[in-house]
């Protein structure tokens, strides 16, 4: 499951995501402007997903998150896009196609 697929799923923040003084609301934002929502692993064995979004400013952010349950899911990672995940937006498509 990834975060678009339910987007009525509550959201938890372990306090390492705000390690780059990224908000709250700054990464909820960034769910809910999400170009990118997928494994970072190709596997998908390890349960880590990356969003590529955008802060209220424009910024891409990069946020990480595991999946809890079907209901939830904790951001562990959040911060500006490093250029090594950028090109996910064009070559594995986003959640708006």
């Amino acid at each position: 499951m990834r975060y678009n697929e339910k987007m009525d799923v509550f959201i938890e923040f372990n306090q390492a995501a705000f390690t780059h003084n990224v908000t709250e609301e700054d990464i909820r934002f960034a769910f809910d402007t999400a170009r990118y929502d997928g494994s970072i692993d190709e596997e998908e064995s390890e349960n880590k997903y990356l969003v590529i979004g955008f802060d209220r400013n424009v910024n891409m952010l990069e946020i990480m998150y595991n999946v809890i349950d079907e209901n939830t899911i904790n951001v562990f990672h959040a911060m500006k896009c490093r250029n090594k995940y950028k090109h996910l937006i064009k070559t594995r498509g986003g959640n708006d196609g």
